[in-house]
């Protein structure tokens, strides 16, 4: 397989030739440096390389060259090799010129000239847009191919574990024909089980459970150990932050996550708004960076559901789905919220089946073409109708209220009303789902009365409902299942039945010692990812002060 190609592009020689020079000293082992001393040259190189489908991971141009700019090379270049990584070479005297960049050619990066040393100013920027590529990057393979078809539940859960979990697979459709059925009449499997997950080693799974996925595509199942300093219960970005802070401090700590990095946060489409990402970054990218970043302090993930909690002295025993537990001095609750049902007749037999909670990601690409009806009105449902938007004939937002301005946030509400196939119905609820064996109309009660329109996808972003269900009574949480913690206990009263310690409990300290909540799940807290990952750092020097009492 060719290696993936880094194209500089520069009019100047000296310059052109020490980038080049750079790149290939760090990079040239595991990709092809390539240059182009204009931006016509660099698009014809790229026109060719298209025509040999060769994988392009990274544009680096200068901004002054004469004839085409860098900002105008790169937008040329988009269409080209979209998910390249964009980076622009400024003067110190253009710095303007690229920050604007990054919304009309939506570069990634810019850099200063000099760059020296490229140890502290180019290799770190470069292998960190190298490694979100590879993230997304999807070689000719004969590896992991998942057949099912898209009006099948199962299937949609499977393609959204192995997406969210950044497993390379091949999704075969058997509605379309072709390879999928050929594989399975080869292997001699049963059409009517679906989905069937094909491993490179010529094995099969057939209407796989996620566990037993996790376990074949090397996702660990099992805690190492018996014993942790900190187990965190949910790897949203509250559980993420925790994990990064408190194996990077020297707890042992262990996360517990039914599914994959990012919580609910992970299936955004794009968050724009976050610290230090002006270009955006999916919800899947940032939990991915994170696993990696707690990982690599020694923080250790196993695939698992939480069952239960429960207390032995100064032990905390957290029950696992497979019937294990595993015991640390502390836990972090941090297991976030789940998108709420859609309540009406037909929902839920149809959920699966062209009725989608969350999944701008993984279903987005399947609606090409097709009328996208989503229901919500918040910034989660903001972020996939854009996304759903590259995809769709037309996305039609069907929001409660009389607006977005009370829920949304103002640059959600200002890209999509620029965005021509994007239609926003304020007043507007589904009352019914429709279809035999997959979706097939709504109806929708608006300001005009009811009206019966076809639809074969629907995706619902409303309200929040925590998980905490598996939580024992000792544990306190408000009328909708919030956990209470810290000075909630005191406001909402009913802690001094529970509460046995001489001390006040700790700010996200719930009713039992020990046992912390962050993110969405707590009672009173801010729903936005950058506030999730405050209160998951902070619970960590919380866990100090704890543990110091011992």
């Amino acid at each position: 397989m060719a290696r993936p190609i880094l194209l500089a592009v520069d009019d100047d020689v000296s310059v052109l030739e020490a980038v080049v020079q750079d790149l290939r000293r760090q990079y040239g082992s595991a990709y092809r440096v390539m240059r182009a001393a204009s931006g016509q040259a660099a698009l014809d190189t790229l026109a060719q390389l298209k025509t040999r489908d060769e994988p392009v991971a990274l544009l680096i141009s200068d901004q002054r060259m004469p004839g085409m700019t860098g900002v105008e090379f790169l937008e040329r270049a988009r269409p080209l090799y979209p998910e390249a990584r964009r980076v622009l070479l400024t003067a110190y005297a253009d710095t303007e010129a690229a920050i604007r960049a990054i919304n009309s050619a939506r570069i990634h990066y810019y850099l200063n000239k000099p760059w020296d040393p490229p140890e502290e100013k180019l290799y770190p920027v470069v292998s960190d847009l190298l490694e979100d590529w590879q993230a997304g990057y999807r070689p000719p393979f004969e590896g992991l191919r998942v057949i099912g078809h898209r009006w099948l539940l199962k299937d949609h859960k499977v393609r959204n574990f192995l997406s969210r979990n950044h497993v390379p697979y091949r999704w075969l459709d058997v509605t379309a024909g072709g390879d999928g059925l050929k594989l399975l009449a080869e292997r001699q499997l049963d059409a009517s089980r679906l989905p069937v997950v094909l491993f490179a080693d010529g094995t099969a799974l057939v209407e796989p459970e996620l566990e037993e996925l996790a376990s074949r595509v090397g996702l660990s199942i099992q805690a190492a150990q018996e014993f942790y300093d900190l187990v965190v219960v949910g790897a949203g970005p509250a559980g993420l932050a925790a994990a990064v802070y408190g194996a990077s401090e020297g707890l042992k700590t262990l996360v517990v996550e039914p599914e994959a990095p990012g919580g609910q946060a992970g299936s955004s489409s794009r968050i724009e708004n976050y610290l230090g990402f002006p270009s955006g970054v999916t919800g899947a990218e940032l939990g991915r960076r994170a696993y990696t970043q707690a990982s690599r302090f020694g923080a250790e993930f196993v695939v698992q559901r939480a069952t239960g909690l429960r207390l032995d002295g100064q032990y905390r025993f957290v029950g696992l789905s497979d019937g294990r537990e595993v015991s640390s001095h502390s836990v972090l609750l941090s297991p976030g919220v789940q998108y709420r049902k859609l309540d009406v007749p037909g929902a839920e037999r149809l959920t699966g089946l062209g009725i989608y909670y969350g999944a701008a990601l993984v279903e987005a690409a399947s609606c090409k073409g097709e009328d996208v009806y989503i229901v919500g009105g918040a910034n989660s449902a903001g972020q996939a109708a854009l996304h759903f938007a590259k995809y769709a004939h037309t996305v039609t937002m069907l929001v409660r209220g009389d607006g977005l301005s009370a829920t949304m946030s103002k640059y959600l509400i200002d890209e999509i009303g620029i965005t021509s196939n994007i239609v926003v119905n304020t007043r507007t609820q589904v009352i019914e789902a429709m279809g035999t064996e997959r979706l097939e109309f709504v109806r929708l009660r608006g300001p005009d009365g009811e009206k019966q329109v076809p639809a074969t996808s629907l995706f619902v972003f409303i309200g929040a409902a925590p998980v905490t269900a598996w939580l024992p009574a000792s544990v306190l949480r408000d009328d909708k299942g919030f956990v209470l913690a810290g000075p909630d206990l005191r406001v909402n009263g009913g802690w001094p039945e529970v509460w046995k310690e001489l001390r006040e409990p700790f700010l996200l300290e719930s009713s039992v010692p020990g046992v912390f909540v962050a993110g969405d799940v707590r009672h009173g807290s801010v729903k936005r990812v950058a506030s999730a990952v405050g209160e998951g750092s902070i619970a960590v020097q919380l866990v100090h002060q704890y543990l110091a009492g011992f």
